[in-house]
């Protein structure tokens, strides 16, 4: 729903609420402007250099054209770029542009409308003048709109005036012949310049509507997740790693091709009723625990596990992976474990049960003895306050991305709150929604603020699942959520990993790696683990969240060779750095999928085989205007995994099997 004010309200005004009538009560309809959140409530989301397609429907009484364009504002309300909308021609009056903010902040951008007469007297004159009738009369007024036009000209824009006048003398030679006079209207550079300086008659405007623009790793990033303490030295693999061992895998994790490292929690770890191998009840007495348990008589939320080392270890793991050019993620578990200093300095921060106990978190069927849910709604402001406290201690050891987790389980208003504060503070921070959770949630968890998200990506696997899924995510949620796409996790190991082998893997990164601008890898997955605990469902055999997990990095077969190919695929190619302009293209096989990205002239595509067992082959049949093609042409196809070259057209067969060749990723090369 449109709202028209002149200037700009806060996020969370009441005026954005109007009626119908209130919306239409300008000279000119405009509606349905996108991308816009919660009528405006909330701001729309963007990064510093991503292409925002903008659409509003535009239309006016009569046969007369309208003018329409997109007004981006920059954070100080100056006008950074008044950008013309084309219409659809289809009737549907639906107009489109496209806007890139340059720097963070609040931007903001307008829709204007407005009587183009231009417009309408070139409709006429097209249609007029092969017929003979009026030809001079329509001749002369189109004469006089330029002369409008060229005296509006700012100064020093004698050259585009030389252009208009010359155009002027041609619709006035009647020596001419009317086709030529006619043809002249529509030159190229005659065109430009009206285009850039039309006559707007009884201008009327739509906003502004809030964006909000923060910086790129907001939007696209490689992710990697492991466990510090299952790196352990050289010398005592299979003894807890430290910080100091940790760090001799940044170089490798870098070498890969991600920038952004994920560390589970690194605070102590509780003792009472601790889970042991495979999420027993029955630890030993070595057993380290789950990371989740925060809290021990050595501390809490703002202490490191002593045997990880100690807050000098870790900053000094902070600049390191700096220097290697990794950003750092740090878990943020707002939860304790039953010995955590918490549970008696303040038990109001729990949820006492009939019996006199604090309640456990439960996720029915899944039991976590060793951890205490917390309880926002007998001190809000006390608890609120540590946790922002918590926040604020981490910024100061050079952390500024937050992997949240479970954020569902707590009130909306602590995010919000939350958020918003500690970017006041440092607009970079970054907060990722860890919530497999109801659609409503997580729409409402982005809205509030979540830079990122987890999504449903595990539990889609096949071609209509997929996209339907990144249709919705691509379109619509982009004006508010961005997936982060992880292949694996500590708790998800999704069947089709599970009876994937080798093949499996590679599919589901290919799809991760392509189709969101940012992806995840938890460690393992580079070799292929896929082993799940005795009963079936998603957890892993020996899960690494309650026990030690060393690893053999040099082990092979491995996955290594082809994460590293994709990640340095996607650094290279702008388009795999973008969500907005995914578009699926119409396979034959149901088995394989295919789908582009453009930004710019740059076209990427993409073509996956969904079956990790068989080989499937396929026609790809191409949305040719999507790939910036005539339904006619061919191109070539440059495959980026394998330096191939294919001539295609509007159709392509694909050969795709489990053995060597999974997916093309091509750069579309115009012939």
């Amino acid at each position: 729903m449109a709202v028209r004010r002149k200037s700009p309200a806060p996020a969370q005004s009441s005026e954005n609420l109007t009626t119908v009538a209130q919306t239409l009560a300008g000279r000119w309809p405009i509606m349905d402007v996108w991308p816009v959140v919660e009528s405006g409530r909330r701001p729309a989301k963007a990064v510093v250099g991503e292409v925002i397609p903008v659409s509003a429907t535009c239309f006016r009484e009569g046969h007369s054209h309208l003018g329409v364009s997109v007004i981006l504002r920059r954070p100080d309300d100056s006008e950074h770029s008044r950008v013309a909308m084309r219409s659809d021609g289809g009737g549907l009056d639906r107009w489109t542009a496209q806007v890139s903010p340059d720097a963070e902040g609040p931007w903001s951008f307008c829709i204007e409308a407005w009587d183009d007469p231009w417009a309408t007297w070139l409709h006429r004159a097209d249609i007029l003048v092969p017929l003979r009738q009026d030809v001079e009369l329509e001749f002369q007024e189109g004469a006089q709109l330029l002369e409008r036009i060229a005296k509006a000209l700012p100064r020093g824009k004698t050259d585009e005036r030389k252009v208009l006048r010359s155009l002027i003398r041609l619709l006035h030679d009647g020596d001419l012949p009317p086709d030529v006079r006619l043809a002249a209207t529509h030159d190229i550079e005659a065109a430009a310049i009206i285009s850039q300086f039309p006559i707007r008659m009884n201008a009327d405007s739509c906003g502004p509507w809030p964006l909000l623009v923060e910086r790129r790793r907001a939007l696209v990033g490689s992710w990697y997740e492991f466990f510090p303490r299952s790196v352990g030295s050289s010398l005592q693999p299979m003894r807890s790693g430290t910080f100091t061992s940790a760090t001799t895998r940044l170089e490798a994790i870098k070498a890969m091709g991600f920038n952004v490292v994920y560390l589970p929690p690194i605070h102590p770890i509780g003792q009472r009723h601790r889970k042991g191998p495979n999420n027993s009840l029955t630890p030993a007495p070595t057993d380290p625990g789950s990371p989740w348990a925060i809290g021990a008589s050595t501390g809490g939320h703002r202490d490191i596990h002593p045997e990880l080392g100690d807050l000098a270890d870790f900053t000094a793991f902070v600049r390191r992976a700096a220097h290697l050019g990794l950003e750092v993620a740090l878990d943020l578990a707002l939860q304790a474990a039953p010995d955590h200093p918490w549970v008696s300095s303040h038990p109001e921060w729990f949820t006492t049960r009939a019996d006199g106990t604090i309640a456990y978190a439960e996720n029915p069927p899944k039991k976590y003895q060793d951890i205490y849910p917390l309880n926002f709604d007998n001190d809000p402001a006390g608890l609120y306050a540590e946790v922002v406290d918590i926040v604020k201690f981490w910024l100061a050891q050079g952390v500024r991305i937050f992997r949240v987790d479970n954020p569902h389980t707590k009130p909306l208003w602590v995010w919000d709150r939350l958020i918003h504060e500690i970017q006041a503070l440092d607009s970079g921070v970054i907060f990722l929604a860890e919530a497999f959770t109801r659609p409503p949630m997580m729409r409402a968890l982005a809205k509030v603020g979540f830079q990122q998200s987890y999504t449903y990506f595990t539990w889609r696997n096949t071609q209509s699942e997929l996209r339907e899924y990144f249709d919705e995510l691509a379109g619509p949620a982009s004006a508010f959520m961005r997936p982060n796409l992880f292949v694996n996790t500590p708790d998800i190991l999704s069947e089709f990993l599970q009876t994937g082998g080798p093949a499996g893997f590679s599919i589901r990164a290919a799809l991760a790696a392509t189709l969101s601008p940012t992806w995840g890898v938890y460690s393992g997955f580079e070799y292929f683990e896929g082993t799940c605990a005795s009963g079936g469902g998603e957890e892993y055999l020996d899960s690494e969240k309650y026990q030690y997990r060393p690893r053999d990095f040099e082990q092979e077969p491995n996955l290594i060779d082809y994460i590293t190919a994709l990640n340095t695929i996607r650094a290279e190619h702008p388009p795999l750095q973008d969500l907005r302009s995914l578009r699926f293209h119409y396979s034959e096989n149901d088995n394989v999928i295919a789908y582009s990205k453009s930004v710019g002239d740059e076209v990427i595509i993409t073509v996956v085989t969904l079956d990790p067992h068989v080989a499937q082959e396929s026609t790809i049949w191409w949305d040719m205007p999507a790939l910036g093609l005539a339904n006619d042409d061919h191109f070539i196809a440059e495959d980026l995994l394998t330096q191939e070259s294919f001539t295609w057209g509007p159709s392509a067969y694909v050969q795709l099997n489990p053995i060597t060749r999974v997916a093309h990723i091509v750069s579309l090369r115009r012939l």
